[in-house]
C-alpha cells in the first residue's frame, strides 16, 4: 500500500522560510514524477514543482521560480521543496503526488496524471 506523508508546514511572516517534507512509502518514484502542489481557499489546486528522480530534472510554476526549490533523497524515498521569500499569496494547503507522467515533461503540473496524494500540510504566510 502507498503511503504519502507531507510534513513541514507551518505559520511564518512574509519573506520567510519553511522546508516542506514528503515521505512515500510502499513505492520507489524513481521513474514518474513528484510533484507539490497547492490549494487555496476558493481555488483550483495548482502545480508548484516537479522532479524527476531518475534524472533530476525539476519544474516550477512562473509564481514560485527563484523563491522555491524542489529536491529529492531517494534512498529515503522522500521529497522536499524549500520554500523562501514567502509572500501571503503562497497560503494554502501544499500537497504532495507521486506516480505522475513518466519523466515529468510537459504535464508535470497536471493533477490527473498522478495517483497517489498525501492529505496535505498547511502554510500561513502572514504580513
Amino acid at each position: 500500500q502507498v503511503q504519502v506523508v507531507e510534513s513541514g508546514g507551518g505559520s511564518v511572516q512574509v519573506g520567510g522560510s519553511l522546508r516542506l517534507s514528503c515521505e512515500v512509502s510502499g513505492y520507489s518514484p524513481r521513474n514518474s514524477c513528484v510533484g507539490w502542489f497547492r490549494q487555496a481557499p476558493g481555488k483550483d489546486r495548482e502545480g508548484v514543482a516537479g522532479i524527476y528522480p531518475g534524472g533530476g530534472t525539476r519544474y516550477y510554476a512562473d509564481s514560485v521560480k527563484g523563491r522555491f526549490t524542489i529536491s529529492g533523497d531517494t534512498a529515503k524515498n522522500t521529497a522536499y521543496l524549500q520554500m523562501n521569500a514567502l509572500r501571503p499569496d503562497d497560503t494554502a494547503m501544499y500537497y504532495c503526488a507521486v506516480l505522475g507522467p513518466p519523466y515529468c515533461g510537459r504535464d508535470w503540473a497536471d493533477i490527473s496524471r498522478y495517483k497517489y496524494w498525501g492529505q496535505g500540510t498547511q502554510v500561513t504566510v502572514s504580513s
